[in-house]
This record gives C-alpha cells, structure tokens and sequence, in this order.
C-alpha cells in the first residue's frame, strides 16, 4: 500500500512539475492584472491548441483521443452475473484541463457506489489522475486525425471493498481519423497493479468508438469494449461489449466564433457480446460542460 502511495505521489509531482514550466510571459505590476493576464494567456492557449484537432465529442466509454477542457459528471449502473445491480454516481469522472499546449491533465474523483444487495456496502470508489500528450493532429480542414498517449493512475481511496487494494498505472496511445461526417476513435493500454499483481492481475483494454454527425447537434455511435486478464481471478479471460448510444451537443454561445463553452449529454447500454463477462447490460449517462 505504502509503495502504492508513493508511486501516485510521484506521478503528481510529474504532473505539477510540467505544469510548472509554462511560461506566462513577464508578470505585471498588480497582482489582479497578473490573474487576468495568466487568464487571457490560458484562453488563447486552450483555443489554440484545439483548434488544431478535429471537433468530436469525447464517446461514453472510450477515452477521447483528443484534448478537451470539461466538467464531466456520469451516472452508470451495471447488473452483475449474481444479479446485483451497482449505480456508479459520478462515474469516476471530474475535471479535465488543458495547461499548457497539446497536453491534458485530468483529475477524476471518486464515484460513490450504491448496491441493491444489503449485504454489499456502499461507498466511494478510488480517485485517479490522467496526463495526457498529443504527437500529432490536423483538423476538418488538414486531414482530420489525432495521434495521442495517455497515462493514467488510480489511488486506493475506495471504502469497504468498492475499489482496489493497491495502486496501479495505465499506459495508453490513442489514434483517431475522421471521414467527413463520420469518425473513428480507437486506445489501446494495459493496467498494471504497482503491487500484488499476482492477486490482482494485469489487463489490456482495447476500446473503439465510431461516430457519425448529423442535423448539427447529434452524434450517434456504437463502442466496442475489450478486455483480456493475465493473472489474479480472471487469468486467461477476455471480455467483450457492444455499446450503442448517443450524444447531443450544443454550443451556448453559438454566435460567437472563438467560443468553446458548451453542453453536452447522452447515453448508451454495455451490451455484453463475449461467453465471459463480469456484469452485462450496463447504462451509462453523460453530462459534460465543455469551456
């Protein structure tokens, strides 16, 4: 546990170091014009940097491969093979921020599990933390495609069994391309325990969403799920869902150009489509304010 800590301690620091380096420029006499400068300098920096990539919608399961600024809030429920059904509130989502140009740093808080077996405490899950890196990407009009890597790291915060014993690291890259009005959205990684592994195994996960765009707000698509287990109680499974569903978007400010405040909402069902599976007919629910 205490080796778990420490390797999410030093992923922080990483993180706090790299935001650090950010040059803001020369710092003004009054404090309140540093903050509206530090301000202005993160506005253009953040409509900078996303105006250079294709303009999707982060899918419901699948990690965008892009860099998005959001608030994002999900409810999730998933009935379990023994028929125990678990609402995620929150969905293990937070906030993702853009700090500097063509990375990402997101802080993920705890969902809160709810069980309908008495037997099963509630109770919150663990906290995570993401940083993210864009190699390359060209917009509508310069080919449409995202090439990205992400790593991602979990801290045992959860209660009464609702998360892992150990920490644990995910490396993954992230490809994207786009076909006019539709697009394809596709990671690949591995979580890797930073102690036990024997008890909790390592797995890969391999998630891929297709989107299609019409009548200007909505965006249907479909997500395929994988994931194969090396070692711990599902060694040598795999995993497998469909996932339709279906996103609205909208912008606040529409009339204005360089504007990037907006809502989005929508939902979707897991559908397991593999023998093996650890629960099936999940129902997911997104909300996200984008700015």
């Amino acid at each position: 546990m205490q080796r778990g800590l420490i390797a999410a301690f030093i992923f922080l620091a990483v993180c706090a170091g790299l935001s650090a380096q950010d040059n803001f420029g020369t710092k003004p006499d009054s404090e309140t014009s540093q903050q509206e400068t530090v301000f202005k300098s993160w506005e253009q920096r953040t409509t900078g940097t996303q105006a250079k990539q294709p303009a999707w919608p982060p899918p419901l399961i699948t990690t965008f491969v892009g860099l998005i600024q959001v608030e994002r809030v999900d409810f999730v429920r998933q009935t379990a093979s023994s028929l125990v059904q678990t609402w995620n509130l929150d969905g293990s989502k937070g906030l993702n921020l853009i700090p500097f140009a063509n990375t990402e740093v997101d802080t993920n808080l705890p969902g809160y599990f709810l069980h309908n077996e008495p037997a099963v405490k509630n109770g919150a899950g663990d906290m995570s933390f993401v940083l993210k890196y864009r190699f390359l990407a060209g917009n509508a009009d310069h080919g449409s495609y995202v090439l990205s890597a992400f790593l991602s790291g979990a801290i045992p915060t959860g209660s009464y069994k609702n998360g892992s014993t150990d920490a644990s690291v995910s490396p993954n890259i992230a490809v994207g391309k786009g076909f006019g009005w539709f697009d394809v959205q596709s990671t690949l990684g591995a979580s890797l325990p930073v102690m036990d592994t024997a008890k909790l195994g390592r797995s890969i996960a391999w998630n891929t969403a297709m989107q299609a765009h019409f009548a200007r707000y909505f965006w249907p698509e479909v997500e395929f799920n994988s994931t194969w287990f090396k070692g711990g109680s599902n060694d040598g499974k795999n995993q497998t869902f469909a996932t339709p569903g279906i996103l609205v978007a909208h912008k606040l400010r529409p009339g204005e150009a360089k504007s990037r405040l907006a809502l989005c909402m929508g939902g979707g069902e897991q559908i397991a489509t593999s023998r093996f599976h650890s629960y099936n007919h999940e129902i997911a629910i997104t909300t996200r304010l984008l700015f």
